[in-house]
């Protein structure tokens, strides 16, 4: 990654209200507070890294405006609200200069068929496929090798990453941005059992993503049995994620890495579901509820429920037990010690782990 911006221009891009220190060469990478080099740019995210400021080599360190500190030699401080997202805001304007979307138009390569519709300003890349009455929204951006089915709609601002499979019928909002990779509209997993042989039930429903999502490479949605699976405003989805058939996914909801949602799972809006945590199929969880990494649901929650374990249980009753977990051979050296002292039978503790 090769940039070069001036102290100025960062301090104009995040916002900065004002600047202390001595450095004024360029800016040419950014990094962490442990690995920065000189010509650098990094941030003091949290006051448990203060204490690597004496040590780091970056050059402008953006801080907290309440921070008091003077900047080592040779270095400077932009004194920003929120220094996290001062340094989003950067990479935003760094993301647009070291990956520029090409310019409007259809590759040679990519194969429309006539009944489809490409807006004048939508980019469509090497070898991608759109298919029979098809629509694709002004400003969108297909990369190599995307697929879109037969009367998909995608709308403003999109984009596909190399790979990404939007299957017949499928709807997408303004500005969705599915990874590479991505699969949305794959059939739902289902049958019925008839004479010792599973039949294969139709999948004949659509799915529908709301403007603003985001959904990580390689993660699939599948189509509804009939109606739609729903993916809701500004909800973002992590890689590797599972969504089964007819599911209800509100708004703003945030789905980690391997989190598999079964069929018929309804999430109300802001829900947050932890890496590989899952559910059975056919729940309602409610909105704002927490589910812990690795946590199995396998029942409805109530709004603002904050759960983990597999199978899962209140949060504080789950650390209680994770807690109490690690105490329990000495629990038991201390009955058998007490046992032996009242002249038990040994009998009740044969078997115990020590």
């Amino acid at each position: 990654m090769e940039i070069s911006l001036s102290v100025q221009e960062i301090a104009s891009i995040c916002g900065a209200s004002r600047q202390q220190g001595h450095f004024t060469g360029p800016v040419t990478g950014i990094a962490s507070l442990a690995q920065a080099k000189a010509g650098d740019l990094s941030f003091l995210a949290s006051g448990k890294y203060r204490r690597q400021l004496e040590t780091t080599e970056a050059s402008v360190i953006l801080v907290p405006e309440t921070f008091e500190a003077e900047p080592p030699e040779g270095k400077t401080f932009l004194f920003v609200a929120n220094p996290s997202r001062a340094l989003m805001q950067i990479g935003r304007r760094l993301e647009a200069q070291l990956w520029p979307k090409p310019p409007p138009g259809i590759h040679p390569t990519a194969v429309v068929s006539p009944s489809a519709s490409v807006d004048p300003t939508a980019v469509v890349g090497p070898f991608c496929v759109i298919e029979a009455d098809a629509c694709i929204g002004p400003g969108s951006w297909l990369e190599a090798q995307a697929f879109v089915g037969r009367a998909v709609r995608i709308g403003r601002d999109c984009r596909l990453g190399p790979g990404v499979r939007v299957l017949a019928e499928c709807i997408l909002g303004d500005r969705v941005y599915l990874h590479a990779g991505v699969v949305v509209g794959g059939d739902g997993f289902g049958y019925e059992t008839d004479a010792g042989r599973h039949e294969k039930i139709p999948q004949i429903g659509n799915v529908v993503i709301r403007d603003d999502v985001e959904v990580g490479p390689n993660s699939t949605i599948d189509r509804a049995r009939m109606g739609s699976t729903i993916i809701g405003e500004g909800t973002k989805i992590d890689n590797l994620v599972q969504v089964g058939h007819n599911c209800i996914i509100g708004r703003h909801c945030i789905l980690c890495a391997q989190v598999g949602l079964a069929g018929s799972t309804t999430l109300e809006d802001y829900v947050v579901m932890g890496g590989q945590s899952g559910t059975g199929g056919h729940l309602t969880i409610g909105k704002g509820a927490m589910v812990g990494g690795q946590s199995g649901v396998h029942t409805d929650l109530e709004a603002g429920a904050k759960v983990r374990a597999s199978p899962m249980m209140p949060l504080l009753a789950a650390n209680r037990y994770y807690v109490l977990r690690e105490k329990l051979p000495a629990l038991f050296r201390r009955v058998d010690a007490l046992e032996a002292a009242v002249g038990l039978s040994g009998k009740a503790s044969s078997g115990r782990q020590k």
